[in-house]
């Protein structure tokens, strides 16, 4: 059976064939809800199949997720849903959860800084911006450190070194790059005058 996150200690929930969840620490069953409040208050538990052992941790956590969204708390953007199903068999499909959680753990990290900044943006459509260009760039570093890290070097001995070829590959792409942000920032600048205006 594998283990929660590499962590142990944690809470076990056991589900049976009849979906019912069964939490081993309080000896009673309980619902997804109860669950949810566990993570917002950071307790670490595994979800095993009753009869099998295995973990169902990742499958109870998505579905506590939709549950969410189907209740109108709408935190997953649809285009961000339909590139995440796009990267599903994809090249890329390895290195997307270690981007994924870089970037939740940068955010974690700076939630409180992220909460001042949204009060102030709430007043402020300049303030607004400035905060989506500086987490739009930290989301693109980070994404750079993770295929950075998920990138082989040259299998070729004779091939530039890594400050010739791949520095400049990397430079020709960060125009276009930068231009797809811009447009991207414009739309969003227009939607937040229309706010606005509606005010």
């Amino acid at each position: 059976m594998s283990k929660s996150n590499g962590k142990t200690g944690g809470i076990v929930i056991k589900k049976y064939a009849n979906r019912r969840l069964y939490d081993t620490s309080t000896s009673q069953y309980v619902t997804l809800d109860y669950l949810r409040d566990l993570v917002k208050k950071g307790t670490d538990f595994q979800v095993v199949d009753a009869k099998s052992g295995d973990d169902l941790t990742r499958g109870v956590l998505a579905q506590i997720i939709f549950e969410e969204e189907s209740r109108g708390a709408n935190l997953l953007p649809v285009d961000f849903l339909r590139q995440l199903i796009g990267f599903y068999g994809d090249s890329l499909q390895s290195v997307v959860p270690g981007y994924l959680q870089m970037s939740m753990n940068s955010f974690s990290q700076q939630q409180e800084e992220f909460r001042d900044k949204m009060t102030e943006a709430m007043s402020s459509p300049q303030a607004t911006v400035a905060m989506i260009e500086e987490q739009t760039r930290r989301n693109m570093e980070l994404f750079g450190q993770t295929m950075r890290m998920f990138t082989p070097f040259p299998a070729d001995a004779g091939e530039a070194p890594e400050g010739s070829a791949r520095s400049e590959t990397a430079a020709e792409s960060k125009p276009e790059d930068l231009s797809a942000l811009r447009e991207e920032l414009d739309g969003l600048r227009a939607k937040m005058d229309q706010l606005l205006d509606k005010k």
